[in-house]
């Protein structure tokens, strides 16, 4: 059971791309560009996280266009890419932000996400995540990664801070 008190300090959320958002593929073309496939159901994730207040930053590892354009029309607050030690990087942002552990959450998937989301007050993950890192989630996705499992664990966060009905009834007009 998710920790309603606990998920309300959550005001900000770092999200990982390859393996979380995307089915942890890299495609190349003909030309060597890299290419990736984002589940389209995570964007009400997005937009829902951003109409009650939570900031969104997308933390990775790879450099890519295509996440770069994707995050750009989800309105991401910050898109930080080529990051190898994301947990170092997210110190710092958390300090020169004035940023607490409680006020932080994490979704990823892999190692290289072990260490920072151990920064964070909340940690969620997709179902086909690492046995370490489900072993430290809060929340493990129903779905696998690029699947949308971003969504499904911004949907229990806020269903658990009793904002999800109220968020979608006023972003999609579901009738609360």
């Amino acid at each position: 059971m998710l920790d309603r008190e606990r998920l309300s300090k959550i005001k900000f959320l770092v999200i990982d791309v390859d393996g979380t958002m995307t089915d942890a593929g890299i495609y190349y073309d003909e030309h060597g560009n890299e290419l990736k496939k984002f589940c389209t159901k995570d964007a009400a994730g997005y937009f829902a996280a951003h109409q009650v207040g939570i900031r969104l930053m997308v933390l990775t590892g790879r450099e890519c266009q295509a996440t770069t354009r994707r995050m750009q029309e989800m309105k991401f607050d910050y898109i930080v890419q080529n990051i190898k030690d994301k947990s170092a990087y997210l110190a710092d942002f958390m300090t020169v932000n004035g940023l607490t552990k409680e006020e932080v959450g994490y979704i990823g998937d892999d190692l290289n996400d072990f260490a920072p989301m151990r920064l964070c007050g909340f940690v969620g993950c997709p179902a086909d995540a690492c046995e370490e890192v489900k072993a430290c989630a809060d929340y493990v996705a129903q779905v696998k990664g690029g699947s949308g499992a971003v969504r499904d664990v911004i949907c229990a966060m806020l269903r658990a801070r009793g904002e999800w009905d109220q968020v979608a009834a006023d972003l999609y007009g579901t009738g609360v």
